[in-house]
């Protein structure tokens, strides 16, 4: 059996958002390749994500509001077939500047990304992207296409089974130091703060902070903190 066969069958597996973002992690190994990511915005609005950006990436992109920028967004918001980033729209300074940024944190200079849709408008995007000429990349595209649509749906059911409930999602077991980093944040303390009041630097912070995020297959930090009030694992 293939590395990628066992990794479509991890993935069939998958009962919590934790399990997907560890797919993304061995699908990036995998393909050696800078990102994979895998997010979608489901029936009723809310946003959920798994993947390799980094966090200060994804913080970055919230603070700024690129949603409302990001081509790749725009693009396949009306597209079905799969989209290689080369044929968007990135002619205006925003979209420019946007991509200049994403390079400086570690996004590739190329991208594929496939755009899906479920019932009651459940949308998702599953991204690959990674540094190498046009040429070395449409080559991988070519050869690699009909693999990549394959993986991109078998995370989208994936995604649709913990929506509609065919399983219920794991409650992530967060250790007692990220509880901590979770609640003092939920509180509303500075990275800072927080860091302080648990004796610790804040490189140790974060590595906490980090830790309870993949757990908790948030986006990002806010998206942590918000996940762990909801499920109820912090209180305040």
């Amino acid at each position: 059996m293939s590395k990628l066969e066992d990794m479509q069958n991890l993935l069939n597996r998958a009962t919590a958002l934790e399990e997907l973002q560890r797919v993304t992690e061995h699908l990036r190994e995998h393909y050696q390749v800078n990102h994979v990511v895998y997010h979608w915005v489901n029936s009723v609005g809310e946003r959920f994500g798994c993947g390799t950006y980094t966090t200060d990436w994804i913080d970055r992109y919230l603070e700024k509001d690129y949603l409302h920028i990001d081509p790749v967004i725009h693009g396949c918001f009306q597209r079905f077939n799969p989209v290689d980033w080369k044929s968007l729209d990135w002619s205006s300074k925003p979209a420019r500047a946007f991509m200049k940024e994403a390079i400086e944190f570690g996004v590739g200079t190329q991208g594929y990304t496939i755009p899906m849709r479920g019932p009651n408008g459940q949308f998702a995007l599953f991204t690959m992207n990674h540094t190498c000429s046009d040429e070395d990349w449409a080559a991988f595209i070519d050869k690699q296409q009909r693999d990549l649509i394959l993986v991109a749906h078998g995370f989208n059911q994936r995604a649709l089974a913990m929506e509609e409930g065919v399983f219920p999602l794991a409650t992530p077991s967060l250790s007692p130091r990220e509880l901590s980093a979770m609640t003092l944040l939920a509180k509303g303390k500075s990275r800072a703060q927080a860091a302080d009041e648990m004796s610790i630097s804040e490189h140790t912070l974060r590595v906490y902070i980090e830790s309870a995020r993949h757990k908790l297959g948030a986006m990002n930090t806010t998206h942590a903190v918000a996940r762990s009030l909801a499920i109820g694992i912090i209180v305040v």
